[in-house]
């Protein structure tokens, strides 16, 4: 596109791991990343992190803003909001700025915020 550099590009875009699909090792995303298949390993974002109803992630994930309908098995730590639909399923430690969490969800483990008003 004009007037855009390579690197508005780069940090705009948005990473996809769709359904059925399985990668294990660990991710890094300078954007925004939406998982609707399988992780097996770490992912680090400095953007938003979905995890679709059908995704799941078993390691650590760290991002910006969150918001969780599948699965994780793991610590996560959000700078912003990390929110639990009433399909998430978490069995792992948050820390987070703000969190929102719709009845239904599950969640095990232990949570700290960071309380940034």
């Amino acid at each position: 596109m004009m007037g855009r550099s390579q690197n508005d590009n780069d940090k705009n875009a948005i990473n996809l791991l769709g359904a059925g699909t399985v990668i294990t090792g660990d991710i890094q995303a300078e954007g925004d990343i939406r998982i609707d298949g399988t992780l097996k390993g770490n992912l680090t974002a400095k953007g938003r992190v979905v995890i679709g109803n059908t995704g799941s992630v078993n390691g650590e994930v760290k991002c910006q803003t969150s918001e969780i309908a599948g699965t994780i098995e793991g610590k996560i730590t959000v700078e912003n909001l990390l929110s639990l639909k009433s399909s998430s399923k978490l069995k792992g430690d948050i820390i987070t700025g703000k969190l929102s969490i719709e009845p239904g969800a599950a969640f095990s483990g232990s949570c700290q915020m960071n309380g940034q008003q």
